[in-house]
């Protein structure tokens, strides 16, 4: 849909704003403490952790703030974090937008509450467990940059190029995805692979090896269907949703199965 914003440009667009915000530290923060607590506390032998740091060096947290949360996810400067859960809500945004939500919270009541006042604000919901989870699927998410690199036998040129094409598709395949995508960002062609969550890590791994530049990788909620918004009205509410749910400092992730040309997307949220 030429001239419309997916999901995962407006996921990029929203997370250059979150960086601005100093959001962004707090959150991938997070996600190194709970990786750190949940298995060996080296990036190593635990690849959400290898991630989680591997998100954080690119959102440019300082090395010293990585170091920090590990030592408190292993449980060397005290046991604060331990109460630290990983809870799913789900709700409806304005029109009945499909709502998922992941949040990392040592407080349920106070999270639950916080996320039934930003629903109400904005004319949405906070519904109960499952009503929305079954429109949406996980799966594992590579993303590779397609700008020109070299390789040390040959230089990637630009996508379009059928054989290097069929050579990403080659990789892709041998690592397991299932589908994938081309996206065109701020900063160049990207394309994006999907895979089972169980595969991420052998997908991930196939394709460094094969000399592609891995630019994220994540888990990621994706809609079976989305709901195209045109009136600007409602617009401007979801939008004002999103950025009020992203804000709050227990949410990591929020996806929604909205999509809106992109003039739309522009419209001011205040």
């Amino acid at each position: 849909m030429a001239g419309h914003s997916k999901w995962a440009n407006i996921k990029r667009q929203k997370a250059r704003v979150d960086a601005v915000k100093g959001k962004i530290f707090t959150k991938i923060s997070r996600e190194i403490i709970v990786a750190a607590r949940s298995g060996v506390p080296d990036p190593v032998g635990n690849f959400q952790l290898r991630t989680a740091i591997d998100k954080a060096k690119a959102a440019g947290i300082p090395n010293e703030n990585i170091e920090r949360a590990i030592a408190k996810g292993s449980g060397k400067l005290g046991g604060d974090n331990a109460a630290l859960e990983s809870i799913r809500y789900e709700g409806y945004g304005p029109g009945g937008v499909a709502v998922l939500i992941e949040a990392l919270t040592d407080n349920r009541n106070r999270t639950a509450a916080d996320l039934r006042t930003a629903f109400s604000k904005s004319g949405g919901n906070l519904g109960e467990t499952g009503c929305v989870g079954w429109m949406f699927d996980q799966k594992g998410v590579v993303e590779v940059s397609l700008a020109p690199v070299e390789t040390g036998r040959k230089r990637r040129s630009d996508i379009s190029n059928q054989v290097n094409e069929e050579e990403l598709l080659e990789a892709f395949l041998e690592g397991g995805a299932e589908t994938y995508e081309l996206i065109e960002t701020d900063e160049g062609m990207v394309a994006e692979a999907f895979t089972d969550p169980t595969n991420l890590e052998t997908l991930n791994q196939i394709l460094r090896d094969k000399g592609y530049t891995i630019t994220q990788v994540e888990l990621r909620w994706l809609p079976n269907n989305t709901l195209e918004v045109t009136d600007p009205d409602q617009a401007r509410s979801l939008l004002k949703l999103m950025d009020a749910l992203e804000d709050l400092d227990d949410v990591q992730s929020v996806t929604a199965n909205f999509e809106m040309a992109d003039e739309l997307m522009s419209l001011s949220t205040v």
